[in-house]
C-alpha cells in the first residue's frame, strides 16, 4: 500500500535519487567541462528540490495518509488485502500527494469519518491549484470550495461563494425570478385582454399594435425547483418515560469495541452517535436491536416500545422485487399496494418507478425505498445507521425536516456532521478505550473539546519555557554549533538526506536557532498565555521549529561525514 501512496511523488524520489548519483559522479571526474556540466545539472536539481519543498517527502506521505485514517501497521499490506473504499482512500492519497494544478474529485469523503475529512477539508483549504469536486456532504463544500456551479434541466448556472452562499443566493434568485415571471404574465393577461376587447371596435389599431409588442416580448419562464420529496413519518404512539435501559454492555470480536457501558435512553431523546471508522457504532446499533448477542451487560427495552430499524446496507430491501414490495413491511402484509405508492411517493419513488426491481435502481433510489418500509412499520422508535448514504442534498434536507416532525425517539449513525447538526440533541462519542455522553449537537462538542484543548494548551505553554522571569525578556539563545563530525575515514553508509552544501546548512540552523528563541519568549509572555488561540499557535510553531533543528543536526552531520 505505502509504494501505491508514494507513486504520487515519484517525481520527487526520482530527482532524489539523480541528486545523489549525480553528486558521486562530481567527487569521481576528471574532465572539468563535464565537471561544469555536472555543476550545472546538480545546482538545478538542488533548487527544484528546494522549491517542491522535497527535503521531508517521506513525512508528507506520512501525514497524508494517516490523515486518511491509515497507520503504520497498514503499510507493508498488499493493497488487494483491503477493502473497496479502504482502497479509494489510498487512491485519494496518491492524488493528493500528486498535487496536480487541477484535482477532480467525485465524492472524496465517501468512506471517510469524520475525523479523516476534518483532516481532507483543512489539506485542500491550504492547497494551492484548482479544485473540481462533486459532493453531498454540505460542510465539506462550506469549508473547501468558493464557488458553486448547479446543474439542472440541462443547464449549469455559476454562483460565487461556497455552498450556503450558493442556497441563499439560489433562493434569492428564485424569488426574484417568480416576481418577474407573475408581474409579466399581469402583463400579458391585461394586454390580452385589451386585445379582445377593442380588436373589432375603434381601438382596433391600438389592439393590433399590443398583439405585435406581445409577439415580440421576451417571455419569462415560470420559474422550476428541484423535485423535493415530502418524506414523512406517522405519529408515534407514546412509550414510557425511558426507552432503552443499558447496563455494563460490552460487545467485541478480537478485542472489544466498547465495554461497561451503562446508558438510560430517554423518550423524545434525538441520540446521535459519532466516532471513527470501525470502532462499533453500527454493531452497538446490531446489539440494542438484538440482531447481535451483547458479550456482557443487559438492554432493557422500555413500554410500549417499537423499533424502527434502518440498516446502511438496506438489506431489509429485496432486490428481486419491485419497490412497492419490496416496502411492505413484515409488520403490515396486508397494506394494500395503492397505500405503499402513496408513501413511496412521499419518499420521491413515483410513477413507473415504484413498479421497478429495487436491484435495478440507483443507491439513492433504493435509500427512498428502505426509509418508505421503515415508515410504514409505523414505529415510535427510530434507529438508523447512516440514513443520509446515497441521498442527494434536497432529499437530505427533506429527512431532516421529517425528523423534526417526527415526535418519537430517535437514535442514529451518521457521518454527516450538517445532519447531526440539524437533527440531534446529544451525540455519543465512541472514542479508543472509552464512549462519552454530551449534550448538544455536533456543533456544540466541537466547540467544547476546542475550548477544552485550549485551556490544556494554555496551561502547558508556560511549562515548556525557560525558568525566566516573566518581568524580564530573555536574552536571544546562542546559536548551538552543530556537533563535529567524526574524525575517523568517511564510512559508506547510505544517505538519509538529499545532497546539501555544509555551509547552507550551517546557515539554516542558526535562522531556526533565532526562531526558537523569539518562540520560548513569546511562550512566557503574559499577555499571550491569556490568548488561547494566540498560545497555541505559539506552541504549534515552536514544537515544529524544534522538530526542524533535530532534522537539520542529523542532516549536518551526515552532510560532514560524506560529502
Amino acid at each position: 500500500m505505502l509504494e501505491e501512496a508514494r507513486s504520487g511523488l515519484a517525481h520527487l524520489y526520482e530527482l532524489q535519487d539523480e541528486s545523489i548519483r549525480v553528486a558521486e559522479e562530481m567527487a569521481t571526474v576528471k574532465d572539468d567541462v563535464q565537471l561544469e556540466r555536472l555543476h550545472t545539472r546538480f545546482d538545478f536539481i538542488q533548487h527544484e528540490l528546494d522549491r517542491l519543498n522535497a527535503y521531508n517527502i517521506d513525512h508528507r506521505v506520512d501525514e497524508v495518509l494517516q490523515g486518511l485514517g491509515f497507520s503504520e501497521e497498514d503499510y507493508d499490506r498488499q493493497l488487494r488485502t483491503f477493502s473497496g473504499g479502504q482502497q479509494n482512500r489510498v487512491l485519494l492519497a496518491r492524488l493528493l500527494l500528486r498535487g496536480p494544478g487541477l484535482m477532480i474529485l467525485d465524492e472524496p469523503t465517501n468512506h471517510l469519518d469524520i475525523e479523516a475529512t476534518e483532516w481532507l477539508e483543512a489539506y485542500l483549504s491550504n492547497m494551492n491549484g484548482t479544485i473540481l469536486l462533486v459532493s453531498h456532504d454540505r460542510y465539506f463544500l462550506d469549508r473547501v470550495t468558493n464557488r458553486t456551479f448547479e446543474l439542472f434541466g440541462a443547464k449549469l448556472t455559476d454562483y460565487k461563494g461556497n455552498f450556503s452562499t450558493y442556497w441563499r443566493q439560489r433562493e434569492e434568485r428564485m424569488k426574484l425570478q417568480q416576481k418577474s415571471f407573475e408581474k409579466q404574465q399581469e402583463f400579458i393577461d391585461k394586454t390580452e385582454d385589451f386585445i379582445r376587447r377593442n380588436q373589432a371596435g375603434q381601438k382596433h389599431a391600438q389592439a393590433a399594435d399590443r398583439m405585435k409588442k406581445l409577439d415580440r416580448l421576451d417571455r419569462i419562464d415560470n420559474p422550476t425547483d428541484f423535485d423535493t420529496p415530502f418524506m414523512d413519518f406517522a405519529p408515534a404512539e407514546r412509550t414510557g418515560d425511558w426507552v432503552f435501559d443499558i447496563k455494563d454492555l460490552s460487545k467485541g470480536y478480537d478485542g472489544p469495541l466498547f465495554k461497561d457501558l451503562t446508558l438510560q435512553i430517554e423518550r423524545g431523546e434525538r441520540l446521535g452517535i459519532l466516532g471513527p471508522n470501525g470502532c462499533g457504532k453500527s454493531t452497538f446499533l446490531k446489539t440494542l436491536v438484538g440482531q447481535l448477542k451483547p458479550d456482557t451487560g443487559e438492554i432493557r427495552h422500555g413500554a410500549n416500545v417499537k423499533v424502527g430499524y434502518y440498516d446502511q446496507q438496506l438489506s431489509g430491501v429485496q432486490p428481486k422485487l419491485d419497490a412497492v414490495e419490496a416496502a411492505r413491511p413484515l409488520e403490515n402484509p396486508d397494506i394494500t399496494p395503492g397505500a405503499i405508492r402513496a408513501w413511496l411517493a412521499k419518499f420521491g419513488v413515483k410513477g413507473e418507478l415504484a413498479l421497478q426491481k429495487v436491484g435495478a435502481m440507483s443507491g439513492g433510489e433504493k435509500s427512498k425505498v428502505a426509509l418508505t418500509r421503515l415508515a410504514l412499520q409505523f414505529p415510535n422508535v427510530l434507529i438508523l445507521d447512516e440514513p443520509t448514504n446515497h441521498l442527494d442534498l434536497w432529499a437530505r434536507q427533506s429527512l431532516e425536516e421529517a425528523l423534526h416532525r417526527f415526535n418519537g425517539t430517535i437514535l442514529f449513525v451518521s457521518h454527516d456532521r450538517y445532519f447531526i447538526d440539524q437533527v440531534a440533541k446529544t451525540v455519543l462519542v465512541f472514542e479508543p478505550e472509552r464512549v462519552r455522553y454530551h449534550e448538544g449537537n455536533y456543533s456544540a462538542f466541537q466547540k467544547f473539546e476546542e475550548n477544552r484543548k485550549r485551556e490544556l494548551q494554555a496551561t502547558a505553554a508556560p511549562a515548556k519555557a525557560k525558568p525566566v522571569p516573566v518581568e524580564a525578556a530573555p536574552a536571544p539563545a546562542p546559536v548551538e554549533a552543530p556537533p563535529k563530525p567524526n574524525s575517523e575515514p568517511k564510512s559508506k553508509r547510505k544517505r538519509q538526506f538529499p545532497y546539501r552544501k555544509v555551509e547552507d546548512i550551517e546557515v539554516e540552523i542558526a535562522e531556526r536557532e533565532d526562531v526558537k528563541a523569539e518562540l520560548e519568549a513569546k511562550m512566557i509572555d503574559p499577555k499571550i498565555q491569556r490568548d488561547g488561540d494566540k498560545s497555541r499557535q505559539i506552541v504549534d510553531e515552536y514544537e515544529a521549529t524544534c522538530a526542524r533543528l533535530e532534522q537539520l543536526y542529523a542532516h549536518w552531520e551526515e552532510a560532514a561525514e560524506l560529502n
